[in-house]
C-alpha cells in the first residue's frame, strides 16, 4: 500500500494498493492551495508515481463526494479513460458533473452501496455505511490473499443524523471478529478530545441567527454540504423566506443533491437570483459558497463590493456555517474584517455553535479501535500532527507502536499473510501543480520566483557591450516593478556598474553570461545594504 495524497495535508486524498502486479486506487482528490503556492489553482496527488502501469489498475473506489476526495477524478482519467470508477449514488452523481465539466464522456462509472460486495481481480470489495458532512459516504472493506483492510473515508459517529443513516457499527463490529489486518481510520479530528457534536444540535443556534436577523441574511457552506443546506432551508420555510443559492458549485451540487432526493425543497421555497429584487430584504436568505474566503467565490465578491447582484452592508448578517480548513486561516479572516468594516454583523464557529465537524474525535477513533482491535494501523486523512495523534490513540488501545505507522506521502508498506505490516521504502510523492490549463508544469523553482515577484520585486538591467571595441556602447538602463516606484535611486549604483563593466571588457571577458552575472551581483550587493530587500534581478547584456 502506497499513500500518494493526503498523508501530512488536508486534501489531495488518493491511496494505492498493489497486489500480484494489480493495482486499485481509493479516493483522487485535490489539495487547494495556499499563499505559498501564487498563481496555482489546485494540487494534485502523486499521480505520477502510477502513469506509467495505469494498464494494471483494476478499478477506482470513492469514499464521497468532496473535493478532496474526487477533484483530481478528471486528471486520472485523462491518463486513462476507460478505468472503472466505483462509488454511491451522489459520490457518482457529482463526478460525472466534473468529467462533464472536462469534457469526458463514457467513463465507466459503477453504482455501489452499503452492503454491496464487489470483486474485482485480486481485490474483494465491501462496502459499509459512514455518516460525514455529505450524504452517501463508504467505507471500504478490501480483502486479499494478504489480509483485510477497512477504509473509513472520512467518517464520524453520528447517533442522531439528519438523514438517519447511521456509521454501521455492527459491519465494523462483524469485520472486528472477523479480524482486521490493517485499519486505515480518518485522523483530521485526532487531536479533539470527546464525541463530534450532532448535526441537529446547531439548530437551536441556527434559529436565533434567523431570529434576530431583521434585512438580509447570507449563509456560507461547503458547497457539499446538503445536510446544512437541508438546515437552511427548513429555516427558511419557518421564517417565511425565501432561498437563493449563489455560487456555480453550489447551483450545481444542490440541483443533482435535489434530483437524486437528498435534498428536499420545500415547493415555492426557492428563487432564482434573477427574482432577489422581487422580494424585500428580510424575505430571502441567500446560501452562498465562500465560506473558506475563496477569492473569487461569491461571499469573498459580496465582501468587496464586486458581487453584480448582491451587497451587504449595515444591518445584514452573514452566518459562516463552516469550519477553518487549516490553511486557510487568513483568507477567512480577510473576508469576515471586509464583511464587519462594511457593518455587516458576521456570526461563525468562534462566536457561536453554527457548525460541527463531519469527522471522528478522539472518542469515536478509541471506540473503532477498541471494537476492531486491528493487527495494524495506518492512520489517513491529516496533517502531521494529526496522524501522530490517531497514532498515539491506537497505540493507547493496545496497539504495538512498531505496528502503528504514521507515515507520510509516498511510504511504501507491505502486509504479510502472516498479518504483519513493515516500511518498505519510500517514493519521492511531490505536489503536482493545476495552473489554468496547464498540469504538472509548474516547478517549485517557478513557484518561487513568484513569490519573490510578489514580496521583492523585480529589478531589470540592461546593457550593451562591444567585445571588439572592449566599450559599453550603452546603459546600464535600471527599471524596477514592485520595488520602488522611483527609477531615479539607481542612480547611486549606475556608475559602480559603469565600472565593473568597462573593468571585465578590459581584462579580456567576453561572455554575456559572465558580464551578467557581474551585474547581478553587484547590483544585489547593493540592494541587500541599502534596503534590505532581495528582490528578483534580471540583468541583459547584449553583444553588438
Amino acid at each position: 500500500m502506497t499513500p500518494l495524497g493526503g498523508h501530512g495535508d488536508i486534501g489531495r486524498n488518493m491511496s494505492s494498493f498493489e497486489i500480484n502486479g494489480e493495482l486499485l486506487f481509493v479516493d483522487c482528490g485535490v489539495l487547494f492551495p495556499s499563499e505559498e503556492h501564487p498563481g496555482v489553482d489546485l494540487i494534485l496527488p502523486g499521480l505520477h508515481l502510477v502513469e506509467d502501469r495505469l494498464d494494471q489498475a483494476k478499478a477506482l473506489v470513492l469514499t464521497h463526494g468532496h473535493e478532496d476526495h474526487i477533484g483530481a477524478v478528471p486528471y486520472l482519467l485523462r491518463r486513462r479513460s476507460d478505468l472503472p470508477v466505483l462509488g454511491s449514488r451522489l459520490t457518482l452523481a457529482l463526478v460525472r458533473e466534473k468529467l462533464r465539466e472536462h469534457r469526458l464522456r463514457d467513463v465507466d462509472l459503477r453504482v455501489v452501496g452499503e452492503g454491496d460486495r464487489v470483486t474485482i481481480g485480486e481485490f474483494d470489495l465491501e462496502f459499509l455505511a459512514v455518516n460525514h458532512s455529505i450524504p452517501d459516504a463508504l467505507a471500504v472493506v478490501i480483502r486479499t490473499k494478504a489480509g483485510t483492510v477497512l477504509h473509513t473515508g472520512d467518517f464520524k459517529m453520528d447517533q442522531l443524523p439528519l438523514d438517519h443513516r447511521l456509521t454501521d457499527l455492527r459491519g465494523f463490529a462483524r469485520l472486528g471478529e472477523e479480524g482486521v489486518d490493517l485499519f486505515m481510520p480518518d485522523s483530521t479530528n485526532a487531536e479533539t478530545p470527546g464525541f463530534t457534536p450532532h448535526e441537529r444540535d446547531i439548530e437551536p443556534a441556527l434559529e436565533r441567527v434567523f431570529a434576530a436577523a431583521n434585512q438580509k441574511l447570507i449563509v456560507a457552506c461547503f458547497a457539499s454540504h446538503v445536510h446544512r443546506v437541508q438546515q437552511v432551508m427548513d429555516a427558511a420555510v419557518r421564517h417565511g423566506r425565501k432561498v437563493v443559492y449563489v455560487g456555480r458549485s453550489m447551483l450545481r451540487n444542490m440541483t443533482v443533491a435535489r434530483e437524486l432526493g437528498y435534498l428536499k425543497v420545500p415547493e415555492n421555497t426557492l428563487i432564482d437570483l434573477k427574482q432577489i429584487e422581487d422580494y424585500p430584504e428580510n424575505k430571502v436568505v441567500i446560501i452562498s459558497t465562500g465560506s473558506q474566503g475563496e477569492p473569487l467565490s461569491a461571499l469573498s465578491r459580496i465582501s468587496n463590493h464586486e458581487h453584480p447582484v448582491i451587497n451587504a452592508g449595515p444591518g445584514d448578517v452573514v452566518l459562516l456555517a463552516s469550519s477553518l480548513i487549516p490553511g486557510n486561516e487568513n483568507s477567512v479572516f480577510r473576508v469576515i474584517n471586509g464583511l464587519s468594516r462594511n457593518g455587516v454583523t458576521v456570526v461563525h464557529k468562534g462566536t457561536a455553535m453554527v457548525h460541527v465537524s463531519g469527522h471522528a474525535s478522539a472518542g469515536e477513533l478509541l471506540y473503532c479501535y477498541n471494537l476492531l482491535t486491528p493487527r495494524n494501523v495506518l492512520p489517513v486523512h491529516g496533517e502531521v500532527r494529526h496522524l501522530i495523534a490517531n497514532a498515539d490513540l491506537a497505540v493507547s488501545t493496545g496497539v504495538p507502536r512498531s505496528r502503528v505507522f504514521p507515515v507520510e506521502d509516498g511510504t511504501v508498506i507491505d502486509l504479510t499473510p502472516d498479518g504483519l505490516a513493515k516500511v518498505v521504502g519510500k517514493l519521492e510523492c511531490g505536489y503536482i501543480f493545476v495552473d489554468g490549463l496547464t498540469e504538472g508544469e509548474v516547478s517549485d523553482a517557478e513557484l518561487t520566483d513568484r513569490k519573490i515577484l510578489g514580496e521583492e520585486g523585480i529589478i531589470s538591467v540592461v546593457t550593451v557591450v562591444s567585445f571588439h571595441a572592449r566599450t559599453l556602447v550603452s546603459g546600464p538602463d535600471i527599471h524596477a516593478r514592485g520595488f520602488t516606484e522611483d527609477d531615479s535611486v539607481f542612480d547611486q549604483i549606475r556608475p559602480e556598474l559603469v565600472g565593473v563593466i568597462e573593468t571585465a571588457l578590459a581584462d579580456g571577458v567576453e561572455d554575456t553570461f559572465q558580464l551578467q552575472q557581474l551585474v547581478r551581483r553587484t547590483i544585489g550587493r547593493w540592494v541587500n545594504n541599502n534596503f534590505r530587500r532581495r528582490p528578483m534581478i534580471l540583468p541583459i547584456v547584449v553583444a553588438s
